[in-house]
């Protein structure tokens, strides 16, 4: 795992618009008329509405998926008591969690209050804004008080995360681990090391699930709660232990379960060698757990050993659980979550691990074949399974129980909604970069005396993307590598103009002249043109000395994409090449081409480049749907390139009868499938939303990809050139990080290709 720096952390937290979440509007509002009906007069009606039947708020406003993370700071992460406003930050990140993996809106809300009734009250009075509380980093004992209070007094889900987060996902861990070590959860020795509020709610789950509490043994900073220690709060003192053991290495002897709660380094190897055979070893303090990994697992070979890190096996993490409890809470609409909703919960992680593992998450995490077993006892948090898995268990549980109040009744749309609510444009950011991850490659990337190119070097070569090779003045992209303090020592540099590059210039001279001699291009021309970094590098991919380039951050598109052409050449049975965009937007990923190539395809290019966007969004695991657009629809116009676009149509459903494909069509059409239902109810794109537009020239597709970019907010990915030999992208010169990172995954997995055939 890459270490982070304080720089890059700032620059995440800081650059462009401070800090990590936003509001945004989820209806119209360009004209006069949206403007009265969100606020005066026509905002009244739902007011009136909500007035006469409370219940409708959840009709009327965003209350049914708003969730509130509540702190005043007291116990933030490691750091301690850094007050309200320092824990900003993770209480931001908090909402960026719920939203990214379950959909769920967060409000942050940051109280300058230790007194646990004052803030008690503070709370009651913000909870009609939302559909549930999430109580986040207050110190315990004050917690317990002040979530069971709120429990008891409000009629939505509060929930204190720091307790039964960990609480949740360790017992899914538990109930896989006892299992495959063949022991009885009733007859588990459970040592827990901490006693704040995590440890504290970890042993009552663990107890309702059958742990007996007279095998509970619980050790805070000054040795085991047990009869003669006189300075045990009252709920330290419900923990209290009637055998004879006073410090943690007496009460490891023999124990079946090590429950680590507390700080690092501060169980030794003797400690796990006198526990039970075949132990269980939870060691959870972040960032270092009790006993390192290593260790444990150098001390026996018996045990299955989980931490909270993500860099070793069975992470217990808090976001395999949160977001997906809030979920499923939220959309039964439930008026608390409770022990059988968080019992719940466990058992459906636990299950999950027990299943065949996508190969999505193989990808992820780049392991051949993950199951379950010793190094897998709880799923994995990028897994996309959690939240078809988990919310529906809870919101089965919810109703079950009796706190539901807008019960499920069909489960099979239910499981599409949360399909959707995940969105398309997450997933394949992170489908793109596992499956590069899976097989990395030697990227060539040029111009790199570029600030945002090296920072995307250090990125693609510490998340293990690729191997990357950069082209420049040597000199010059050291001491920019100083500069910017990147972890890119070893970085392999190649400078085609240097005198260390004069004997590799010489044989790419030779070849590129063989293979042109016939058409103008002699060895002196030849040896000139290799200085030049895009004749130079798309030799390197054509030799094999690099799989995939890069470049076009500070050129010209025809200054990079005529070598490339001239060296690599194009693939067979192919004709021509055209380049794609990938464009992320609000409404999930959309592909335009062609954007950057052919400036008037006619019917054969149009029919090319169709069946190049197809082939290379499969190989990126999507399904295209596409649609050929044009500014007229069906046949309403015989000529120009209306004409030329239906004919490519025509032949696409005659040869390629697999393709989810049709046109001409306008834009609007293609982009909006009730209302090409109710025209156009023959199209064989009928039901399927099109995420793949061909434009009928280059300016076309050009212009709306950069307003698309500028007005509609979408990151771009590309071009992506397709139809080349070898793998050569050409970057925008305003590309920034995450693009290029984003397109060395792509030109990873296109070696990929290239590798198999």
């Amino acid at each position: 795992m890459a270490t982070i720096k304080k720089e890059q952390a700032l620059d995440y937290h800081s650059k462009g618009r401070p800090g990590k979440i936003e509001v945004i509007p989820t209806v119209p509002y360009s004209t006069q008329y949206d403007l009265s009906l969100a606020y005066t007069p026509g905002v009244a009606i739902p007011c009136k509405e909500i007035e006469a039947n409370p219940e409708d708020a959840y009709k009327y406003t965003a209350k049914g998926n708003l969730v509130a993370v509540v702190s005043n700071g007291t116990a933030v992460l490691g750091l301690g008591d850094i007050g309200p406003l320092a824990g900003k930050p993770v209480m931001e990140g908090k909402g960026l969690l719920f939203k990214v993996f379950a959909d769920v809106d967060v409000f942050d809300i940051e109280v300058n209050e230790k007194d646990p009734e004052k803030l008690i009250q503070v709370v009651k009075a913000i909870a009609p804004t939302f559909g549930g509380i999430n109580l986040e980093a207050i110190k315990a004992p004050e917690c317990f008080e002040i979530e069971q209070k709120l429990i008891q007094e409000l009629d939505i889900p509060v929930f204190h995360d720091d307790q039964h987060g960990t609480a949740i996902i360790s017992l899914a861990g538990l109930l896989n681990a006892s299992e495959l070590v063949g022991k009885k959860i009733e007859d588990l020795i459970v040592v827990v090391n901490g006693a704040g509020a995590a440890a504290v709610s970890c042993i009552r789950l663990y107890i309702s699930m059958g742990v007996r509490k007279e095998n509970v043994i619980m050790v805070d900073s000054k040795g085991v709660l047990n009869r003669k220690r006189k300075d045990l709060n009252p709920i330290k003192m419900q923990f209290v232990t009637d055998r004879e053991v006073d410090t943690l290495a007496e009460a490891m002897v023999g124990a079946d379960v090590f429950l680590g709660l507390s700080v690092a380094d501060v169980v030794t190897p003797d400690m796990l060698k006198s526990m039970a055979d075949h132990p269980i070893v939870f060691a959870m303090a972040n960032p270092n757990p009790e006993i390192s990994y290593e260790e444990a697992v150098s001390s026996r070979d018996d045990l299955i050993f989980a931490t909270g890190r993500s860099d070793y096996p069975n992470q217990i993490n808090n976001v395999l659980g949160f977001p997906f409890i809030f979920r499923g809470a939220l959309d039964v609409r439930a008026s608390r979550i409770n022990e059988e909703m968080k019992i719940a919960a466990a058992k459906a992680l636990a299950q999950l691990a027990r299943e065949d593992v996508p190969e999505a998450v193989n990808l992820a995490y780049n392991i051949q074949n993950l199951h379950f077993g010793k190094e897998y006892i709880i799923p994995k948090p990028l897994d996309p399974r959690l939240i078809t898995t988990i919310a529906p268990a809870v919101a089965r549980a919810a109703m079950e129980s009796g706190v539901a109040r807008q019960p499920i009744t069909d489960w099979e749309d239910y499981h599409r909604q949360l399909l959707k609510r995940m969105g398309l444009d997450n997933q394949l950011i992170r489908h793109i970069t596992d499956r590069a991850k899976r097989n990395p490659k030697r990227v060539l990337f040029g111009q790199a005396e570029n600030t945002k190119v090296l920072k995307a070097v250090q990125a693609v070569k510490h998340e293990g993307i690729a191997y990357p090779i950069v082209m420049g003045n040597a000199m010059r992209i050291r001491r920019m590598v100083a500069e910017l303090e990147l972890d890119l020592d070893d970085l392999m540099i190649v400078d085609p103009r240097s005198d260390e590059e004069l004997h590799t210039r010489e044989l790419f001279a030779a070849e590129f002249v063989k293979n042109r001699n016939r058409k103008g291009i002699t060895y002196d021309e030849a040896m000139e043109l290799m200085m030049n970094q895009s004749y130079f590098g798309s030799m390197m991919v054509h030799l094999g000395k690099a799989d995939a380039f890069l470049s076009g951050t500070s050129s010209k598109f025809s200054y990079t994409i005529k070598p490339a052409i001239e060296v690599v050449g194009r693939k067979k049975m192919c004709d021509h090449i055209a380049g794609m965009y990938i464009l992320m937007t609000k409404r999930g990923p959309f592909f335009f081409a062609d954007t950057a190539v052919n400036k008037e395809p006619d019917v054969q290019t149009l029919i090319e480049t169709t069946v190049l966007a197809a082939e290379q969004i499969k190989r990126i695991g999507i399904v295209p749907k596409i649609a050929l657009l044009s500014y007229s629809n069906f046949g309403s116009q015989q000529q120009g390139s209306p004409a030329v676009v239906a004919q490519a149509v025509k032949v696409l459903h005659e040869h390629y009868p697999d393709l989810i494909v049709d046109g001409e069509m306008q834009a609007n059409f293609a982009l909006n499938k009730e209302l090409r239902l109710k025209k156009f109810p023959f199209s064989k794109l009928t039901g399927h939303d099109v995420n793949t537009l061909i434009f009928p020239n280059l300016d076309s597709g050009n212009i709306a990809y950069k307003m698309m970019q500028e007005i509609g907010g979408a990151e771009v990915i590309g071009p992506v050139i397709m139809g080349m030999n070898r793998p050569i992208h050409i970057l925008q010169m305003e590309s920034n990080v995450r693009e290029i990172i984003y397109l060395a995954s792509i030109a990873v997995i296109d070696a990929q290709n290239s590798s198999d055939q």
